[in-house]
């Protein structure tokens, strides 16, 4: 199959399909809302299934009841929903079973808006719910790399037996770009025996799988803990992903900016070069694991006077950034976070204001 041109919503749904998960659970919730409507028509057409759930929590719930029973599971909504399904999120992350979410974000905090922001970077790295958990967040800046990202996200869920978010503004889900599905993309389930409750005759075993996330025993509990650490210290040692961006220059200034908002940051870029006023950047792919060591061999270089944080929340992702630069270089912070998104003219001019205060 070749290019095709779809709406960032409904290439999403169709990922999903090509990357073989057939159970999808969901609550309509603009700027998503598309997802829905797309695989209600989508899964009977391939065998598959989309039931919508009478609330967010309700469906955090089903994907954890699908899920620990061994199947592929997905859902899809934006920021007031997914914190409705965080206490869901915890549980299933506290359980070991592997889920996709995916936010396409809109403005907040409460009800916000409904125009994309990307508010919800807290939210998806840093644990809505309760316990010590993490998710698996990567951060798509088109179409195609939203289609991608969710195929990936479902060997990546079965891999570590956790959770991924698919963290995407309202602009990622609304807009339409070509784009294909790539078929080594595609994978088969990897085999669930050892933990999922699929039933001791159809695994031919007399032990019983029991999926829980409750330890009564501080022991246990501490020991539990400390597993699921290991396990988040492994994705940041194998999973950190990003792009790098006109760095091969003695750059002013590195910016870190990821989703849309890196795209209007790479125009500016672009358009600063033919003034011959170099700027770099880092575009975080996986936002957990942070990027962190290419930031700070970035933000090192002899050229660079300052690093800007350019997102379109009131600098949620600054902390991450400061983390990683460690005081080698002054941190800013420049966005919006009702709606507008800044323009490439406007990124321009706080570049060069905040190069010239450094």
């Amino acid at each position: 199959m070749g290019k095709v041109l779809m709406k960032g919503n409904e290439a999403i749904g169709e990922a999903a399909i090509r990357a073989g998960c057939l159970n999808y659970f969901a609550y309509p919730i603009t700027p998503q809302s598309e997802v829905a409507e797309y695989l209600s028509r989508r899964m009977p057409e391939v065998g598959g299934m989309f039931l919508q759930g009478e609330s967010e929590v309700a469906v955090s719930y089903m994907l954890f009841g699908a899920s620990a029973c061994g199947e592929r599971v997905f859902t899809t909504s934006s920021s007031p929903g997914v914190s409705l399904m965080s206490e869901g999120l915890s549980y299933i992350s506290g359980a070991q079973c592997p889920a996709v979410f995916v936010n396409i974000m809109r403005g907040g905090p409460g009800l916000g808006g409904i125009l994309p922001s990307q508010g919800d970077y807290f939210q998806a790295t840093k644990g809505g719910g309760h316990g010590d958990y993490r998710l698996l967040v990567m951060a798509p800046a088109s179409v195609q790399e939203a289609v991608e990202m969710v195929m990936t996200a479902f060997p990546l869920a079965e891999k570590y037996r956790n959770p991924v978010m698919i963290l995407g503004d309202g602009l990622i889900g609304q807009m339409m770009e070509p784009v294909e599905f790539p078929d080594d993309l595609a994978s088969e389930p990897v085999n669930k025996d050892d933990w999922a409750t699929s039933g001791m005759d159809t695994r031919k075993s007399e032990n019983r799988n029991l999926v829980k996330s409750l330890y009564l025993s501080s022991e246990e509990l501490n020991k539990h803990n400390l597993h699921l650490k290991a396990k988040y210290d492994r994705m940041r040692r194998e999973e950190i992903r990003y792009e790098k961006y006109n760095i091969d220059c003695d750059y002013k200034a590195l910016i870190v900016s990821y989703g849309t908002m890196s795209r209007v940051c790479k125009t500016a870029i672009d358009n600063l070069k033919k003034e011959d006023f170099k700027v770099g950047m880092i575009r975080p792919q996986t936002l957990f694991p942070f990027p962190e060591k290419a930031v700070n061999e970035a933000a090192s270089k002899n050229s660079c006077k300052i690093v800007i944080s350019i997102e379109m929340s009131m600098g949620q992702m600054v902390e991450d950034v400061e983390r990683a630069v460690i005081g080698k270089r002054p941190v800013r912070w420049y966005g919006k976070c009702g709606g507008d998104v800044p323009t490439p003219e406007e990124v321009i001019d706080v570049i060069k204001s905040m190069v010239k205060e450094a």
